[in-house]
């Protein structure tokens, strides 16, 4: 695989998106991708990096790592106290660089593919989001790929129309135990998206 060398503003980010803290009351909380290791290794392991992400505001997260193992969350970027509106977005950016460099690098990007919208509110925040994730997968040359809901739902309950519990209990059946919704549907995707580049789909 080809090795990129990182650039000036890649370097700035990296060492930006360290010193990132986001004020909440009177507390400052490190953007950090913290996980809560939830672990799933198999005999023939794939070599591949992916990041499945369910883009919005509770952004759920699942990345399977070069070893095998499934770490998975969920991250709050509601818009904090006496901050602008686009400052959500821009610790969004910076979560994904740590991501990225906490892992020696991604290989490949998916997310949940959303074509339709409770309101007005939600389907801004998704478009601000997907706007950040792909911009940012294209300034590090990672390829990214977005996945109709309705197609995971199935493959993970074998029903396009699956309701949130029944995609938390898909989930546990595989032995996760995802904190809401949005983590159990981050990890659903990545098994999908795991068995599509097993295929070369």
């Amino acid at each position: 695989m080809k090795t990129i060398a990182p650039d000036a503003s890649d370097m700035a980010e990296r060492n930006f998106s360290t010193r990132v803290r986001a004020r909440h009351e009177d507390s400052y909380v490190l953007l950090r991708p913290m996980c809560r290791a939830e672990h799933d290794r198999t005999d023939n392991m794939n070599t591949t990096t992916i990041l499945a992400l369910d883009l919005g505001t509770q952004t759920g997260w699942a990345l399977a790592c070069r070893d095998g193992s499934i770490s998975s969350g969920s991250q709050s970027f509601k818009p904090q106290r006496f901050e602008g509106g686009g400052m959500r977005f821009l610790r969004f950016k910076r979560w994904l660089t740590d991501i990225k460099h906490c892992n020696d690098g991604i290989d490949q990007v998916v997310f949940e593919e959303v074509r339709r919208h409770a309101g007005v509110d939600a389907a801004h925040a998704y478009g601000g989001f997907m706007g950040q994730l792909t911009a940012w997968c294209e300034h590090h040359q990672i390829p990214y790929q977005g996945i109709p809901v309705g197609t995971i739902k199935k493959h993970a309950t074998g029903k396009g129309n699956a309701s949130k519990d029944e995609m938390v209990a898909a989930v546990r059946a595989r032995g996760h135990a995802p904190a809401d919704d949005n983590e159990a549907d981050a990890i659903a995707l990545l098994y999908l998206a795991r068995e599509m580049t097993m295929e070369g789909a």
